[in-house]
């Protein structure tokens, strides 16, 4: 589609043996198993992805109807239904509202985001295929 961007990562073994995860930008991340220390795992990369989706859609719109929040955060889990499946995941905010005005438009943008404007979650709940390309 003309207008629409790619989204794009390196991922790439490190001369430790780890995993580090590189966008256009320069931007990286560390990517390892659970049993390691200052990295994430591909599940946590993923759930966060869901909250960092969320919260930096939420936060600009709540701030353009007048209402920054003072404190603005998500928790992200979700359980294995299988082994290498993951049940429903729940995003939870936890948020400080500056005043009682600022809680009916949050709760509207954080609900109108989820359902609508996030693409990693929407991409989640509407499945989306993944596709292999072999050298």
């Amino acid at each position: 589609m003309v207008g629409w961007s790619m989204a794009k990562v390196r991922v790439e073994r490190t001369d430790d043996g780890g995993f580090r995860a590189t966008n256009d930008r320069g931007a990286e991340v560390l990517i390892g198993g659970g049993d390691q220390d200052g990295v994430f795992t591909p599940v946590e990369l993923l759930l966060a992805a869901v909250g960092g989706c969320n919260i930096v859609t939420v936060e600009p719109l709540t701030a353009q109807r007048g209402h920054r929040l003072v404190r603005l955060a998500t928790t992200v889990q979700a359980d294995k239904a299988e082994k290498n499946l993951l049940g429903p995941v729940t995003v939870t905010y936890d948020v400080e509202l500056p005043s009682e005005a600022a809680d009916e438009v949050y709760r509207s943008v954080a609900a109108r985001v989820h359902e609508k404007h996030c693409t990693v979650s929407r991409t989640l709940q509407e499945g989306t295929e993944v596709r292999l390309e072999l050298p």
